[in-house]
């Protein structure tokens, strides 16, 4: 007797062949688990700002999160959180970087630099930072942890640029201000304040 296929047998069938596989797949992925030789190193050294720090990071954990909410540095803004506005920027061994789109376990031998490590343990702003308020360069703020990273990141590595190359270093960053001269200005006379 074949029993005619009813609405309520049929979803009862997809609920439970959903149950069967879900659990099938629970048990092949802990078996897998258990199998694997693999370990994760949860406690990283980090150098960050000149100082080394221990923290525990989760293994998918990006660069933004561990340095925002585990170790305090909130300095770095997250907006997008996909590595397209630049307002995470950091530098990484000297070179500008979105650390919203980093693991922290892929950076764990670099020198990590923030924009709080700009400042002089006297408390004196670095050249960009005094180019930047100087030209009055930014408008709300939110971008301007990220320009800051990106225009120090080129002066490091071109101490003379020129208002083009101040503007393609800094093009990986947006304002939602629109603030992009008063920006380029910032770098020119952060420029002239290393000269």
């Amino acid at each position: 007797m074949n029993p005619k296929l009813s609405r309520r047998r049929f979803i009862k069938g997809v609920i439970y062949s959903s149950a069967a596989a879900a659990s099938g797949t629970g048990y092949y992925l802990a078996t897998a688990q258990t199998n694997s030789n693999a370990v994760v190193e949860r406690l990283l050294s980090l150098t960050v700002n000149g100082q080394t720090r221990l923290v525990d990071v989760a293994p998918t954990e990006t660069l933004a999160f561990t340095l925002r909410n585990k170790l305090g540095l909130t300095g770095l803004k997250v907006a997008c959180n996909r590595g397209e506005c630049g307002a995470c920027t950091v530098l990484l061994d000297d070179v500008a970087n979105y650390a919203c789109s980093l693991l922290t376990h892929t950076v764990k031998q670099t020198v990590i630099t923030t924009v709080e490590g700009l400042r002089a343990a006297d408390g004196q702003l670095s050249a960009v930072q005094q180019g930047f308020v100087e030209e009055l360069a930014p408008q709300c703020g939110f971008c301007t942890p990220g320009q800051v990273m990106s225009a120090t990141a080129l002066l490091m590595a071109n101490p003379n640029p020129s208002r083009e190359e101040a503007r393609q270093a800094l093009a990986g960053n947006l304002c939602r201000c629109g603030a992009y001269d008063h920006y380029l200005n910032g770098v020119m006379r952060a420029a002239e304040l290393l000269s």
